[in-house]
């Protein structure tokens, strides 16, 4: 399976300000394979620790930080010599010994020649909850599911995802109906690696929704055995409001759908943990338009989203059937999984601010609006070919945006300034946008 994360890793290997490297991701996206794959192909020898119920390593870290002294314990441990040229060392689930973190700060400053990576699956939540070490003496990767155009390469259309490189629209729009089939597929599959790679050996639906009802139990069991237990059912009963939040018209999130009665104070603690752990995406309303789209952030209004569209379909009892064949009663869920959809492509873009908009009177509301630093951008969602859309007409009214992206099953067409983007292709929507700009 060939994720593009591994050449930001060699980019890392070769930076002469290359400091100890921590990826972030939510449980079983891959983290763990990914550090060994970039082992296997850029290193002689990888030096693999899993910190998890390690008591050895916990004694090790627990001394002193000296990286002279560390170095030897780890050599001990692996039972060979660790070359600082040649050698990658591998911390795994390395926030269950907060130490372990605290002394990457001593390697960049006083051994900075060992070539270091760490990752885990809660290490959002230590990072978060202060654990010691400094900013700026560690660089940081994020790993997200596999996104629509890795799932194509993992599934064997290599060349249809090169194709969606060039933004030959022709030649794209010709060979559209393999897009779209596809499509249909990785809303169901998603982007979890096992699931990914399941489906492209077995092409079974049913193996890969066993899979992952078992991804969903994973992350139910970490509920319980990491959260505060005074949270947890908070967190429980949050994350399984998800699908029906999504289903709704308008996606804002509600703490009412949650419990009646419920108030924002009451579960903005759950929210952080599961948005901390990466299992849920919160996408901030803005009200306003402006370059940093963060500043004018409205924190209390806000979309949830999963880590996943086939996690999200597993959870809401999603048929491969209904969603392969089509079904009337499924025309307004569909809404939903595209969404998730367009946020999951959105989120994998580097550097990019994802947001989404409504008026103050709430007559217009457009899907996501995203800041690239250089410009802003509106993106309409449509789950099917219907290009009405009246509220990316009052935008472009209101603000009157370099560039506007209507996302849809409609083919790519370009007028002024107004893009009609495959949603096969949103992936790609920093780079059309720029062209058109």
């Amino acid at each position: 399976m060939y994720r593009p994360a591994i050449e930001k890793l060699l980019k890392w290997k070769q930076s002469k300000r290359r400091k100890p490297l921590i990826i972030e991701g939510a449980r079983q996206v891959g983290k763990t394979w990914l550090m060994k794959e970039f082992g296997k192909q850029a290193y002689a020898d990888t030096v693999y620790i899993n910190f998890d119920s390690n008591s050895r390593m916990a004694e090790l870290f627990a001394s002193d930080l000296d990286t002279e002294r560390l170095i030897m314990g780890l050599e001990l441990y692996a039972g060979r010599k660790i070359d600082s040229d040649s050698s990658l060392l591998i911390f795994d689930e390395v926030q269950e010994v907060p130490r372990a973190l605290a002394s990457l700060k001593y390697f960049y400053e006083n051994a900075p020649q060992y070539h270091i990576i760490c990752a885990g699956s809660l290490l959002g939540i230590a990072l978060h909850q202060g654990t010691s070490f400094p900013v700026g003496k560690v660089d940081f990767l994020k790993l997200y599911p596999l996104s629509f155009r890795e799932f194509l390469m993992a599934a064997g259309k290599e060349r249809f995802a090169e194709l969606l490189d060039t933004q030959d629209f022709k030649m794209i729009t010709s060979f559209k109906q393999t897009y779209i089939d596809s499509l249909k597929h990785y809303y169901f599959v998603g982007g979890m690696p096992e699931a990914v790679q399941s489906f492209a050996e077995n092409r079974d639906f049913n193996e890969v929704r066993e899979i992952q009802k078992r991804i969903l139990a994973a992350y139910e069991q970490d509920f319980s055995k990491h959260a505060p237990n005074d949270i947890v059912p908070k967190i429980r009963i949050l994350w399984n409001s998800i699908p029906s939040q999504l289903a709704k018209e308008n996606k804002k999130f509600i703490y009412g759908l949650v419990r009646e009665g419920a108030r924002a104070k009451d579960y903005e603690t759950a929210i952080m943990w599961l948005s901390d752990c990466g299992l849920v995406h919160k996408v901030s309303r803005v009200n306003t338009v402006g370059i940093p789209l963060k500043a004018y952030e409205d924190m209390k209004a806000f979309k949830l989203f999963l880590a996943d569209v086939g996690l999200l379909g597993c959870m809401a009892g999603l048929s491969q059937r209904t969603l392969l064949d089509g079904n009337d009663l499924f025309v307004e869920f569909k809404g939903a999984l595209t969404e998730q959809y367009v946020c999951q492509q959105l989120k994998t873009i580097e550097d990019l601010g994802i947001y989404y908009y409504t008026n103050d009177r709430g007559s217009c509301e457009i899907d996501f609006v995203v800041d690239t630093g250089g410009q802003i951008i509106p993106v309409e969602v449509k789950a099917k070919v219907n290009l009405r859309a009246k509220s990316l007409k009052t935008y472009r009214e209101k603000f009157s945006p370099e560039v506007s992206v209507r996302t849809s099953m409609a083919d790519y067409k370009k007028e002024s300034r107004l893009l009609d983007l495959p949603l096969y292709a949103i992936e790609k929507i920093d780079k059309t946008a720029d062209e058109m700009s």
